[in-house]
């Protein structure tokens, strides 16, 4: 008898890779709209200085991309290659934006929120994914009007 060629459902690993450049672009988009108006061009967090939006990366505050806050909106924002990376994430200057966009102790929020266990679920990778999808369209839809 012939084998049936059931669809595998994807695993937790895969859907997280999945929702990864769909929420990485809506940070950069969020972002580059927020700092300078447009959706092609934004301000890094930490040094300022303006990049193509596919030159800035969906930057964290808090290092390690663990779960908690792997898809944080508050502690992922638009980072250049050189802050994010060759400078670890620029923390210094990261923790006083934070503190400045967000307010006294919402660096120590995220902080604590790091130290949280967070286990996805598939349904809530899934409604990520089309939620972020809509998010960034509706950004995008806001430049239109």
């Amino acid at each position: 008898m012939p084998k049936i060629n059931a669809k595998k459902k994807p695993t937790l690993a895969k859907l997280k890779n999945k929702l990864w450049p769909i929420f990485s672009l809506y940070i950069r988009t969020r972002d580059c709209l927020k700092t300078t108006g447009c959706a092609s061009f934004g301000l890094c967090i930490t040094c300022g200085k303006r990049y193509h939006i596919k030159l800035l990366q969906a930057g964290h505050f808090i290092p390690g991309r663990h779960n908690a806050n792997l898809f944080s909106e508050k502690g992922t924002n638009a980072q250049c290659y050189n802050c994010n990376i060759n400078l670890k994430g620029n923390t210094l200057v990261y923790r006083r934006k934070i503190i400045e966009m967000y307010g006294f102790g919402a660096d120590e929020e995220l902080e604590r929120e790091d130290k949280q266990i967070k286990k996805f679920q598939e349904f809530e990778l899934l409604k990520m994914i089309e939620d972020y999808k809509n998010k960034t369209k509706t950004l995008l839809a806001s430049l239109e009007k």
